[in-house]
């Protein structure tokens, strides 16, 4: 039931909760950036904001179809019991049809704003979002969150093409890069609150899965996006000096994380003592420096990338 007489910003307040907006803030560091790389340098700020509108709206509307679709596991949850439509301050049915309308509004804001490309990629991550993770991978695998995890991806796709209107091998690298953070950046979450997702009978690995198990899984991803990291730089030469050696020294900084974090599942330790949340909020500063990083590394370049070569022209 929808509390009656609600204020208009307090409503307000909870159609943007449906669009899950710190989601989205990661979202877009991994779409913004990839537009310098594209542009080798500042693309048309015009096409930035319409691109990060876009964005917004793309991600928000299947966040929204998600909520929908997970309301019932969502009422069980701690983590989520302030949802909106668990509490009321949005209707099933409004959540249906704003997260429709967002995704309707935002391909057509790509298509002809931006380009049909991007259109077609942001189209694809909504429909992959909600129809391949929220309606058939969330509660039937483990592999939930590997495989889910493929729609944040394409936002680096959507990036490029943006500029370029095309696809490329640099955009491939950085997807591979998001495609292996992605777990065990939500795995350390997912052993906190795994509690939750045992009594929604959500089968994250943390629920059927020991905490070494998953520990050596997060090592696992870890090297894998790491070492994708670096392919930006070599052998695709998409960068100067300045990526490889940071992306370089913030890889250490995370595979010390994941390391100490296996060791200490391996030791034993639970509750507090696991302190598996220092790898989830440090794999946002990581993202988010590392991107910083690619956007950067156009201005610096010097002597230049030894496989420029690789690199399509701009239109």
């Amino acid at each position: 039931m929808i509390p009656r007489h609600q204020p208009f910003e307090a409503r307000a307040k909870a159609f943007v909760a449906l669009t899950k907006p710190r989601i989205i803030e990661l979202l877009l560091i991994s779409t913004v950036p990839v537009m310098f790389l594209a542009a080798d340098g500042i693309p048309n700020l015009w096409l930035v904001l319409a691109t990060a509108v876009g964005g917004y709206m793309s991600a928000g509307g299947a966040h929204a179809l998600n909520m929908y679709f997970d309301r019932d596991i969502d009422a069980l949850m701690h983590r989520t019991k302030q949802r909106p439509l668990v509490t009321g301050m949005a209707s099933p049915r409004e959540c249906l049809v704003f997260g429709i309308a967002l995704a309707a509004v935002s391909t057509l804001w790509f298509g002809l704003l931006v380009n049909w490309l991007s259109a077609a990629l942001s189209l694809t991550a909504i429909l992959y979002y909600v129809v391949v993770y929220t309606l058939w991978l969330k509660r039937r695998t483990a592999q939930n969150i590997v495989w889910g995890g493929v729609a944040g991806c394409l936002q680096v796709f959507i990036g490029w093409s943006s500029v370029r209107d095309d696809l490329a091998w640099p955009p491939l690298a950085l997807f591979f890069v998001m495609f292996f953070w992605t777990p065990p950046h939500y795995w350390p979450l997912s052993m906190k609150v795994k509690d939750d997702y045992e009594r929604a009978g959500v089968p994250m690995l943390p629920v059927i899965a020991g905490n070494v198990v998953v520990g050596k899984q997060i090592v696992i991803y870890s090297w894998g996006m790491v070492l994708a990291s670096l392919t930006l730089w070599w052998p695709l030469g998409a960068t100067g000096w300045l990526y490889p050696v940071a992306a370089t020294l913030l890889g250490a900084l995370w595979l010390k994380e994941a390391h100490a974090l296996y060791s200490r599942a391996k030791a034993g330790a639970t509750g507090a003592k696991l302190k598996e949340m220092r790898l989830f909020h440090w794999s946002i500063t990581y993202a988010t420096l590392l991107f910083a990083f690619v956007a950067v590394d156009p201005f610096v370049r010097w002597p230049g990338p030894p496989f420029r070569r690789l690199l399509p022209t701009s239109s």
